[in-house]
């Protein structure tokens, strides 16, 4: 069964710990964008965990980054602003 993000939002009791995933190139610029991206939008003092897988022909990368979830509008405008920028090819 495939869920929208707001269908996926009634699924989740808040906060939560909550993995995203996002795949893009692999270079330096994409993972400090990532991790740019979702410190801006997780409180200052919360523990974030990332784990970094490399494709098998050194191609492509993928970072999940693990945290404590607020809000649904939280993930939301993390899911955003990772999506509209051009290194990222994927988000889950």
């Amino acid at each position: 069964m495939d869920f929208t993000v707001k269908e996926r939002a009634g699924l989740l009791q808040f906060p939560c710990s909550y993995p995203l995933k996002v795949l893009g190139k692999n270079t330096n610029a994409f993972h400090a964008m990532v991790s740019a991206v979702i410190e801006k939008h997780v409180a200052e003092g919360t523990e974030i965990t990332y784990l970094t897988r490399v494709s098998s022909g050194d191609k492509y990368m993928s970072i999940t980054a693990t945290f404590i979830a607020q809000s649904q509008a939280q993930l939301s405008a993390i899911y955003e602003e990772l999506n509209q920028h051009e290194l990222v090819l994927i988000t889950l």
